[in-house]
């Protein structure tokens, strides 16, 4: 595949990459230290509330078909739909931020703090880092929103993927391997 093949623009592409290799470097060191403590890294997920988890899953997988369908209405010239779908999409960011600050709030009440284990640190630095993504995305869509084009819908979709994938990947390193 050649980079002219790739959908959209080059640096975009750039920004997805080194995003992903930011992310991929802290999960990696994540699984390192859990392999090098792993009774205490279980004992700290334990802790987690993994419903909180499950459900913003689904949240954001469903804010990424909205997407993935705004582009293909943007594509087709259904404006209208794809700046229907882009906010709906927005709104999914926005539902997965509203959990995730209970899902925080649950864990700083329940005495969970950055420095209690190793695993918390990365859960809070891992998992923050991924909200603050998701806060970009979500004001990405709703101003792709405002004037929507199908290459300006096609990047803003390429960016919520993206904040997407690396929920996919923290899930199982944060909630479900120790």
């Amino acid at each position: 595949m050649r980079v002219d093949d790739l959908p959209g623009e080059l640096i975009l592409w750039i920004l997805i990459v080194s995003e992903l290799a930011v992310f991929m470097t802290g999960i990696s060191v994540m699984v390192v230290l859990g392999l090098m403590d792993p009774q205490g890294f279980a004992a700290a997920q334990a802790q987690l509330d993994g419903r909180m988890a499950a459900l913003n899953t689904v949240v954001l997988v469903t804010s990424g078909l909205f997407a993935a369908r705004a582009e293909r209405d943007a594509a087709r010239r259904n404006l209208r739909g794809a700046r229907t779908r882009l906010r709906l999409a927005a709104l999914g960011g926005v539902i997965f931020l509203v959990v995730k600050g209970v899902e925080y709030a649950r864990d700083i009440r329940a005495g969970i703090a950055i420095d209690s284990h190793p695993f918390f640190t990365f859960y809070y630095l891992l998992s923050g880092f991924h909200a603050a993504h998701v806060v970009a995305g979500v004001a990405v869509l709703l101003l792709v929103s405002l004037r929507t084009r199908a290459e300006w819908v096609q990047a803003g979709a390429m960016f919520w993927h993206m904040v997407d994938l690396v929920w996919v990947l923290l899930l199982p390193v944060v909630w479900l391997i120790w």
